[in-house]
């Protein structure tokens, strides 16, 4: 009976903590949000190019590297199953998580293909070594140059344009 009374005891405990993650099939909003069940996901400790970013390829060509995250990011995810285990909320209110599908974790692999930049304000270094891979690599933004995704962001709030806070044009042939 004391056994019965238990399982009773812990069943609504166990999906509370269910409860506390988000699993499902993933529509991806930008780089590195996502959106499972109607709600936004921010990927923790990595920020990706803007949707809007231009950056420059080794062949010196603007190409819009904010898509190019976002659709290879898609592209991995592949209509699979994705679990994220929230970590706090950011200042818009949106969930941020750590995510993993097929049990690769999302930012480590964004990171790694140089697709996001490790963000070490909030990460404390977490995907450092895949971002210094990537780099070593010349994986994705590391080919060529890019602006920080923070600075971009800085600079559109302060009313510039994405063709100029994505990259300073006049130091590239």
């Amino acid at each position: 009976m004391r056994r019965i009374l238990l399982a009773l005891m812990l069943a609504p405990l166990s999906s509370m903590a269910l409860a506390d993650q988000f699993v499902g099939q993933a529509s991806v909003i930008d780089g590195d949000t996502l959106e499972i069940h109607g709600m936004r996901i921010r990927l923790w400790g990595v920020d990706a190019p803007e949707s809007s970013q231009l950056c420059r390829g080794d062949d010196s060509l603007q190409y819009r590297c904010g898509a190019q995250a976002a659709n290879e990011l898609d592209a991995f995810i592949a209509r699979r199953t994705v679990n994220c285990v929230p970590v706090s909320l950011d200042q818009y209110g949106r969930t941020v998580a750590t995510c993993s599908v097929g049990g690769a974790d999302l930012g480590e692999w964004l990171v790694l293909h140089g697709l996001a930049l490790d963000w070490p304000q909030y990460s404390k270094g977490r995907y450092g070594v895949a971002q210094h891979n990537a780099e070593r690599a010349g994986r994705g933004i590391w080919k060529g140059s890019y602006v920080e995704p923070w600075l971009y962001r800085s600079c559109v709030r302060a009313n510039g344009k994405p063709a100029t806070c994505s990259d300073d044009a006049s130091s590239h042939p």
